[in-house]
């Protein structure tokens, strides 16, 4: 295994924590995901599903969890199902787990091959009255492409049609919201592999590079630390390209004078770190450079204080837009007797800052999470402000990660340089 696992009773506990949301007699269905085609005979690298994993801690395809927590035979109350490995998968796609180790990894007794799960899922339906479902209901997923689980939920519904269907999915959010002690380990050790990778960069970069040449320096960086890469597909945007916030084809020449806005970030094990620097192609700041870079991490110091217990991020997002608003004005870029009289469903600001500041970060980049409650401490959310002024050819956003604390905030990506004259020094050493 490329990364160190969570200590099984972490899996363990998240199980426990599922059975006392259920109703009465009930059972809970997982899945792993597809592995998903691309052309031919090829295939996309295998991303295990996050509910799966939160509940196992297995990584492989063809994975099955059934929770029935009120069965009359106890041993029968979780099941993992797992693939049954043979000569010709081992010579062409290397050993797949053992029941022992699949064991061992989630802390569930019982274990078997996922051919006998039709005829286990029956006994067990027999039983239940309701029957808990997942799905990707995250409010920015598209769900074009049919899954597993959505294909699953046709099957099972044809083949058990009177009992109560229910959704995971609220429950999911509850419990994987609040970040455990385990969870914000594996994101802490990802946040270090991607300063690691952020430090040879900045070693790196000199005028005449090509975007995709800093892709590879993060890369080979988060590979040789026990990262599989990526978590998300980097975005390296020099000059204009700064200013489009998905651009995702790092093919330009870095230019002397342009600045590099560079949102990447290292996955460990499963959970993610979501970064945001922004540098000056050649190590320094032009003067108008400078001043719009610390505009933008004067305004994340302050959400950062104003990110706290209680607070719900829809409101902490129009606290942030009246801050933001300032510097804005400041920097030349509003009127202030325009922003008096703007239309407050259509703000000024959003010309140069059009996307939110925070968002759930966790098992995915783009983290499960109530956005209309009050934070809670153990939440782990980013706080990337950013201004983007095309006709200048400048962007910058600036991004750490943070776990909510009742104190002060832990800033998982406090060891990253991001200060003028930090950026400059390295740059220049």
């Amino acid at each position: 295994m490329r990364y160190t696992a969570i200590n099984p009773s972490f899996y363990k506990s998240n199980r426990e924590k599922l059975v006392k949301q259920l109703n009465p007699k009930s059972i809970a269905v997982f899945h792993s995901n597809d592995l998903m085609p691309t052309n031919a005979d090829g295939t996309m690298k295998f991303r295990q599903n996050n509910d799966l994993f939160y509940f196992t801690g297995i990584d492989q395809e063809e994975t099955v969890l059934l929770v029935c927590p009120d069965f009359p035979n106890e041993a029968m109350r979780e099941i993992l199902f797992v693939r049954e490995t043979n000569e010709h998968i081992a010579i062409w796609e290397g050993n797949k787990l053992s029941k022992e180790e699949a064991a061992r990894i989630s802390g569930i007794k019982q274990v078997r091959w996922i051919s006998e799960y039709d005829s286990v899922l029956n006994q067990l339906m027999c039983y239940c009255d309701h029957v808990f479902l997942h799905t990707n209901e995250h409010r920015g997923a598209s769900n074009e492409v049919e899954t597993r689980n959505a294909r699953y939920i046709k099957k099972i519904r044809e083949t058990f049609p009177l009992h109560n269907y229910q959704r995971l999915a609220p429950i999911m959010e509850r419990l994987r919201t609040v970040k455990g002690q385990d969870e914000i380990n594996q994101m802490q050790r990802a946040c270090d592999i991607t300063e690691k990778g952020f430090r040879r960069v900045l070693g790196f970069v000199q005028p005449g590079v090509k975007e995709y040449e800093i892709e590879a320096e993060f890369m080979h960086e988060f590979l040789r630390h026990g990262s599989r890469g990526f978590a998300y597909e980097p975005i390296i945007g020099s000059g204009a390209n700064s200013c489009v916030l998905h651009y995702l084809e790092n093919d330009k020449i870095c230019n002397s004078g342009e600045l590099i806005l560079m949102d990447v970030g290292a996955e460990y094990g499963n959970y993610n770190a979501d970064m945001t620097r922004t540098i000056p192609v050649n190590g320094r700041f032009s003067p108008r450079q400078k001043a719009v870079y610390e505009a933008v991490l004067r305004v994340k110091k302050d959400a950062v204080t104003m990110l706290r217990p209680g607070v719900v991020i829809q409101e902490f997002q129009k606290e942030v837009a009246k801050i933001m608003e300032e510097e804005l004005i400041g920097l030349g870029l509003l009127d202030r007797t325009d922003v008096k009289n703007q239309d407050p469903r259509h703000p000024l600001y959003r010309k140069y800052f059009m996307h939110g500041t925070s968002h759930h970060l966790g098992l995915d980049v783009h983290d499960i999470g109530p956005v209309y409650e009050p934070i809670k401490p153990g939440m782990v959310f980013t706080v990337e402000p950013g201004i983007y002024i095309r006709e200048e050819k400048i962007g910058i956003r600036l991004e750490n990660n943070y776990v909510i604390r009742q104190g002060r905030n832990l800033d998982l990506m406090g060891n990253i340089p991001i200060e003028v004259e930090e950026i400059e020094e390295l740059m220049n050493a």
